[in-house]
């Protein structure tokens, strides 16, 4: 049933308290106004600005105060069956008599079988109402709601300016998309914010929009949102990655160009710290080209019973209000790792994410990073949570070659002049990291003795470094063992 069917079937069966929450008025009007042409009721609305108003027809005989009292008698006293719609009312029900009033309307204690719909952001009732109350979800706009606004605004546009606007109609269909999961007014100012910026709709709205609706939804604040995403072309390595997603893009962005394929659903990228997983979670977004959101697991966890099963569902239901987007699950470990002294709260995390993984409908993209695979429990690691299980490694030698000239063009210095096998010879076990910070490094000497840098100083710069397989050989090596026949190279 659609959501006009189901309030025209409660309205039909005298249903005598609704609750809406929503800060969309104008929306819950135009949602009844469609109603009574079905239920054939009278429509009222009550504000304490306006007071008691009828809204199909006639207005109300004679002026009644728009205090609750005064209202609730006059609601009572009309002997027609009608729908009430009480905007911002609850909060007069904290008077005993208005309270009272109330509970004798909704139980047809002297009254007719009124329907009383309230209305208001956030409402909460006294207990004696809440047993009483059915409260009603409105649903968001759809598509073709949003390309209505999207039309309404650009024609307001143009009617004040004197001139077209311009429009991209394959990006003005994504923009419309996008949209999606937002509320009427919301959607709203976000098109005309878009409009007003240049005169027109194009791909250059596009992470503006992305940005705003972010801001919007992110109430738990649990969410980061990626600014800068990257490309496969920043990172050297993990060639086979890019290849993974560039086979699946189309899917992951229009399933119903092959409906035999099943949309990619999610990896789990583990490996050595600093070898550029962070990164490739950056170009995974950059190559399907959607909005990057990061979810650090350590955040979620608070002291109060429940809280931190409640911080995970808030921060993945915003994320699925954000699709097609990519969720960037980081140190994945750190939150599913827990022992028996935390009360069960791991387990319920855990047994949510993996309900929330196979069950989830919107197209969101999880990358997992984690580096202590050990720490990971086993119900995470079988075939069919994530798509595919990569690991990244250290770098082999071209790779660290291609790392050392990125790094040095990034700070104005030709590759050329550096012998890049060397370096890459001189820089066995390194990870991406610990080469950067090795330039960094080198830059700092050479600035100190006032000479550029050269292949002499970051040889030195090299032998002067312990990198981390060095550092803890062992248990590197204990993660490389174990990644071997079990994970598939990232590169």
């Amino acid at each position: 049933m659609s959501e006009l069917d189901d309030l025209t079937t409660l309205v039909r069966a005298a249903t005598p308290l609704l609750v809406i929450e929503t800060v969309d008025e104008q929306r819950v009007i135009e949602c009844f106004r469609h109603v009574i042409a079905r239920a054939l009721h009278p429509l009222w609305r009550w504000t304490l600005t306006d007071g008691l108003s009828r809204l199909d027809f006639a207005q109300l005989d004679g002026e009644i105060a728009p205090d609750a009292t005064a209202t609730l008698d006059a609601i009572r006293a009309q002997g027609e069956r009608g729908i009430y719609l009480m905007f911002d009312f609850h909060g007069l029900l904290r008077y005993a008599m208005s309270l009272r009033q109330m509970r004798e309307i909704v139980q047809r204690q002297r009254s007719a079988a009124h329907t009383i719909v309230l209305v208001g952001a956030r409402i909460e009732l006294p207990e004696e109402l809440e047993a009483l109350a059915l409260r009603v979800p409105l649903s968001l706009p759809d598509i073709k709601e949003l390309a209505g606004i999207m039309r309404g605004e650009a024609a307001a546009w143009q009617r004040e300016q004197g001139r077209r606007i311009e429009v991209d109609n394959d990006a003005a269909r994504t923009i419309v998309r996008n949209l999606l999961g937002l509320s009427a007014p919301d959607a709203r100012r976000i098109v005309r914010k878009l409009i007003y910026n240049d005169g027109a709709l194009g791909p250059q709205d596009l992470p503006e929009l992305m940005q705003a609706k972010f801001e919007l939804l992110n109430h738990s604040g649990l969410l980061h949102y990626e600014y800068a995403t990257a490309s496969f072309a920043d990172i050297a390595g993990v060639s086979r990655v890019r290849e993974w997603v560039q086979r699946r893009r189309a899917v992951f962005l229009d399933p119903s160009a092959t409906p035999m394929l099943d949309p990619p659903r999610g990896v789990l990228l583990l490996g050595v710290q600093g070898c550029g997983k962070s990164l490739a979670a950056k170009a995974i977004a950059g190559g399907f080209g959607v909005p990057l959101v990061r979810l650090d697991f350590g955040t979620l966890y608070n002291k109060y019973q429940g809280e931190t099963e409640k911080n995970l569902r808030d921060a993945l239901a915003s994320t699925e209000l954000l699709a097609p987007c990519v969720l960037w699950i980081d140190e994945l470990e750190k939150g599913l790792a827990g022992g028996g002294d935390d009360g069960g709260v791991s387990r319920r995390v855990l047994g949510y994410l993996l309900t929330w993984m196979a069950e989830r409908k919107a197209k969101v993209f999880v990358v997992a990073t984690a580096n202590a695979v050990h720490e990971l429990p086993a119900e995470l690691l079988r075939k069919g949570r994530f798509d595919e299980i990569f690991f990244v490694d250290l770098p082999r030698a071209s790779v660290r070659s291609e790392i050392f000239a990125m790094h040095l063009v990034r700070r104005k210095l030709d590759p050329a002049g550096f012998d890049l096998p060397a370096l890459a010879s001189g820089s066995e076990g390194f990870s991406g990291a610990e080469i950067e910070q090795t330039i960094v490094s080198s830059l700092y000497d050479a600035a100190g003795s006032g000479a550029p840098p050269d292949q002499a100083t970051l040889l030195d710069a090299l032998k002067q470094t312990r990198p981390l397989s060095v550092l803890m050989h062992e248990q590197v090596e204990q993660l490389r063992t174990w990644a071997a026949g079990r994970c598939v190279a990232a590169d």
